[in-house]
């Protein structure tokens, strides 16, 4: 599978977006929260639609959260075709993923590797059971 992160990926839709956060299943692995939701994959157009945020209210200046952002983005684009999808081909369900920095400041690329690796094998192992 390529290592590309596509438009069809990212959950955009207001009416999923708010269905994930009211009804979705969360865990922390620092310094990321993970709010995931199984859905039918008739409503989506790929295996698993993610989202990527960072609070406002701890990073005041744009271009601080949009360099997070980016970070995750990459961070999550290299990992998501060894740990996520794999799991999520063999069942018959779609996956709502919204990812959220809460760290109190950014962390080096390195480190948020394998924090996002460690959220992953976290989400997997949650939706294997």
């Amino acid at each position: 599978m390529r290592k590309t992160f596509k438009k069809e990926e990212r959950l955009c839709n207001k009416s999923l977006l708010s269905k994930l956060f009211h009804s979705g299943s969360s865990f922390v692995v620092y310094p990321f929260r993970v709010v995931y939701m199984d859905i039918p994959l008739d409503r989506i157009k790929s295996p698993v639609n993610v989202v990527i945020s960072v609070s406002k209210r701890r990073f005041k200046a744009a271009h601080d959260r949009n360099r997070i952002k980016r970070l995750m983005r990459e961070v999550y684009r290299l990992q998501k075709a060894d740990l996520l999808y794999p799991s999520v081909k063999l069942r018959s369900l779609g996956l709502l993923l919204a990812i959220q920095y809460v760290g109190k400041e950014e962390m080096p690329f390195a480190t948020m590797m394998g924090k996002m690796e460690k959220a992953l094998k976290q989400l997997v192992d949650e939706g294997n059971q």
